[in-house]
């Protein structure tokens, strides 16, 4: 048996590689540079730590996150190698002990922070050491063009230049080609052996569902999967909690996990799940690179991820095991003005700004894509995909309708051509339903033959039309920072009646989101149906043209008290607001005053 397998058995008690696993090994052993791209749950880190244990020396981790660093050594430690951490966690006199070890050559696998990998004092210590191996973990996001851009891995490369002979294995489970370049250069690796993973994870089934009544629809799933273990991804630290509070209080042992939690809780949450005390954790983006909980049966996504990126590594942590796991999406198209404010707010380059847009319409293209979810993600992350259906997202468990759409991508087009291809898909939405917004008076649209033309289709459904001739190429969308829609040679010849256009049919919004009877106020309902009857007289028109019931009970659920929060009610345009708006907020405050009911009694 030659050292490698030795090795693997010894220490890590397999009889065998993982794809790629191998060759990548081999690599680093005959002192290659390499850049591994495997995706989560593919053993990238068996990568390093066989070729340590084979080369021995000291093998140098850089490692972005403390708990991925414990939970590593932890099961080295486990496993007879001797490993350590040197982080912000260890006072001074810890410190000084590991750094002593060091340089007695008594520790195998070191890992850091990407901070303290570049400072002087650290590299001065290394320079004592014996170096046999750098790994350059979630190397991702040394890449203003990867989605989680770190400033600090850009310094990275002076390990290569302080030690040259030394290999370096830089790892990441999700990495474009143009991000694989990125890393390659920014690391100064020399002429390095790549290895790039399949992206597909057959055992995990992808879903997108409509987000209105999100919380009913979510009980509803976990009612099915009480004894699994998930994650539920939120956007705020906020959202955690009151979510692990509400399905708390619905009988399933949920936590929340973020970073304004204290060290303790946190490393108290993450214990719970991981040893199965807790089944469900409620997090933000800060849970999940360090978790190596196998037997995760779902990934829930409660707001739109912000690139597909993030999405990919963040299902990742489903179905470890190979068994199969759910990857669950609750969207809304309203949650980009989320991603579109963060991007303003975080990104101060203009470059790296466009990068993330793009990235965040990406995002959107595989929310609304009618075609196989699997093969969207495969063909973003430039592998080829064959199948026709994958039998593992909803889109291929459940076919879209296809109709003559000829006349809809007509009238999408004339807008289009009327507003002086300048503007997007949102916008031309906009003008189709008849919005009253002040751009679009400001601009002279609600003048022109295109406006309000788009009776029969609320504006999700022409944003979906939209969506859908971009993809077939019936129209062109611009991309980046402000995607604008232009027409092309198709779009002319489907005015011209030359083309036919075949379009994805609207699923009823029954079916897209049910009416749920819950605990409303029904009292208010009574008073809000009053005055819904009174404006529809006034206005001759039946009481749901005015606003559906299911609006009302929203209504009487949430107790919107501003425009803002009345626009998040189901049914609620801006036109309605300005004509409806004030008499049903005034019902609702005279309600709530009468009632003694808070402000803040909403869900």
């Amino acid at each position: 048996m030659d050292a490698k397998h030795s090795v693997l058995e010894k220490f890590f008690g397999y009889t065998s590689f993982l794809p790629h696993q191998e060759g990548i090994i081999d690599a680093v052993l005959s002192g290659r540079d390499v850049l591994a791209v495997m995706a989560t749950g593919g053993g990238k880190s068996l990568c390093y730590q066989l070729p340590a244990l084979v080369f021995g020396g000291l093998t140098v981790v850089v490692s972005p996150l403390i708990a991925l660093m414990k939970d590593q050594v932890d099961s080295l430690r486990a496993n007879g190698v001797p490993a350590a951490t040197i982080n912000s966690s260890l006072g001074y006199g810890e410190r000084r002990i590991i750094e002593r070890v060091i340089l007695e050559g008594r520790i195998r696998i070191l890992y850091v922070s990407p901070e303290r990998a570049v400072q002087p004092f650290f590299l001065s210590l290394l320079s004592q050491a014996n170096v046999r191996l750098i790994a350059i973990d979630e190397a991702h996001c040394i890449s203003m063009w990867g989605h989680n851009f770190r400033p600090e891995y850009r310094r990275l490369r002076v390990l290569k230049e302080r030690f040259p002979a030394v290999p370096v294995i830089a790892l990441t489970a999700t990495a474009i080609p143009t991000v694989q370049d990125d890393i390659a250069g920014e690391l100064a690796l020399s002429n390095p052996a790549r290895f790039v993973g399949s992206f597909n994870r057959k055992n995990l089934t992808y879903r997108v569902v409509p987000k209105a009544h999100y919380f009913q629809r979510l009980v509803a799933y976990l009612s099915e999967h009480r004894d699994d273990a998930g994650i539920i991804y939120c956007f705020s630290q906020k959202a955690t909690e009151d979510l692990a509070a509400k399905l708390q209080s619905k009988g399933f042992s949920a936590l929340p996990y973020h970073a304004g939690l204290s060290d303790a809780v946190r490393a108290e949450h993450q214990e719970a799940f991981s040893h199965g005390d807790a089944t469900i954790i409620c997090a933000t983006v800060a849970f999940g690179m360090g978790i190596d909980k196998p037997d995760v049966r779902f990934v829930i996504h409660t707001d739109l991820p912000k690139d597909l990126e993030s999405y990919y590594q963040e299902t990742g942590r489903a179905g470890r095991d190979g068994e199969p796991a759910d990857c669950i999406l609750f969207y809304s198209r309203g949650d980009y003005g989320t991603i579109r404010y963060l991007i303003e707010k975080e990104c101060a380059d203009a470059g790296h700004k466009d990068v993330a847009y793009r990235k965040a319409g990406a995002m959107l293209d595989y929310c609304e894509t009618t075609g196989c979810r699997r093969k969207f993600l495969l063909t973003y992350f430039g592998e080829a995909y064959s199948e026709e259906r994958c039998g593992g997202c909803d889109r291929c468990e459940t076919p879209v309708k296809v109709f003559d759409g000829t006349a809809v991508a007509s009238t999408i087009i004339a807008c289009t051509r009327e507003v002086g291809e300048r503007f997007g898909a949102g916008y031309i939405a906009d003008v189709l339903t008849g919005s009253r917004s002040g751009r679009i008076r400001e601009n002279g649209h609600d003048t022109l033959p295109a406006y309000n033309s788009g009776g029969g289709y609320t504006r999700d459904q022409w944003l979906l039309f939209i969506q859908d001739m971009v993809q077939r190429g019936f129209i062109t969308s611009t991309g980046g920072r402000y995607p604008v829609l232009v027409l092309n040679d198709r779009s002319r010849a489907v005015l011209a009646g030359d083309l036919v256009v075949p379009l994805t049919e609207p699923q009823p919004e029954g079916i897209l989101a049910p009416e749920v009877e819950d605990d409303y106020d029904e009292a208010l309902f009574a008073r809000l149906r009053r005055l819904r009857k009174i404006l529809a007289d006034l206005d001759h028109v039946p009481p749901f043209v005015v606003f559906p019931d299911r609006s009302l009970k929203e209504m009487a659920k949430r107790y919107p008290r501003t425009g803002v929060e009345f626009l998040r009610i189901h049914g609620v345009s801006e036109a309605k607001l300005q004509r409806y708006g004030r008499k049903f907020l005034d019902a609702i405050d005279k309600h709530c005053t009468e009632q003694g009911i808070g402000s803040n009694r909403r869900c």
